[in-house]
């Protein structure tokens, strides 16, 4: 366990230090929601009823974004083959790997969100729930990004692989999310969805450290 922590203080650590990946997730997130309004018109009624899908899809993109770098700059110095032959085991490695880019990356995207839903004119009874939401899913998506981030590590142009691979299987969660905030912005229990989306974060989160280890392993033999 001491060696997943040190893992996920030192990744936390670079994302923010090299002023890479958690920087700009943060402002692809921002800038992104931000043009909508002008894109669609400054109309109150259409923009509460895009917010929720506008703020997930825009948090999905920017997740993405620094999934390249999950396992590339290990790869690169070396240190990945030394991460794969240490006694714990590998999708433990994996799991604080997804920790540290969850936290780096997806959780300054759920606290900044009801600012952004607020410019989006979205009900502040949705605001609890498009929170949770996306604290029950982003994990979810950092499990199945270690996946695409694992089978191109090594391999040029991986991020746009990556988001080949990732996407299409992110469409589930996009769903419940979307969902859930949609049912509470309307009046509607929003329960039903969020433990469809809870259930598809956690296959996610088992599914997707187990093959990423094993794609790690095959791509190191």
């Amino acid at each position: 366990m001491s060696v997943a922590l040190k893992i996920v203080r030192r990744d936390m650590r670079l994302a923010w230090a090299q002023g890479g990946g958690a920087y700009l997730a943060l402002a692809f997130f921002v800038i992104t929601v931000t043009l909508f309004p002008f894109g669609v018109g400054p109309e109150p009624g259409m923009l509460a009823r895009i917010a929720p899908g506008v703020l997930w899809v825009a948090a999905l993109l920017a997740c993405l974004l620094s999934l390249d770098r999950l396992f590339a700059a290990d790869y690169e110095d070396g240190s990945l083959e030394g991460l794969v032959l240490l006694p714990e085991p590998l999708s433990l490695v994996v799991g604080a790997k997804c920790l540290a880019h969850w936290l780096s990356t997806a959780l300054p995207l759920i606290l900044i969100a009801p600012f952004l839903a607020m410019m989006l004119n979205l009900e502040p009874a949705a605001y609890p729930v498009l929170m949770l939401s996306m604290l029950i899913g982003t994990p979810g998506l950092s499990a199945i990004g270690a996946v695409g981030a694992a089978l191109t590590v090594g391999l040029r142009r991986a991020g746009v692989l990556i988001a080949l691979i990732v996407l299409p299987l992110n469409i589930p969660i996009l769903i419940f999310a979307v969902a859930a905030t949609e049912a509470a912005r309307n009046g509607f229990d929003p329960q039903p969805h969020l433990m469809l989306l809870a259930a598809c974060s956690i296959f996610s989160l088992v599914f997707g450290l187990w093959a990423a280890a094993a794609a790690l392993k095959v791509n190191l033999e």
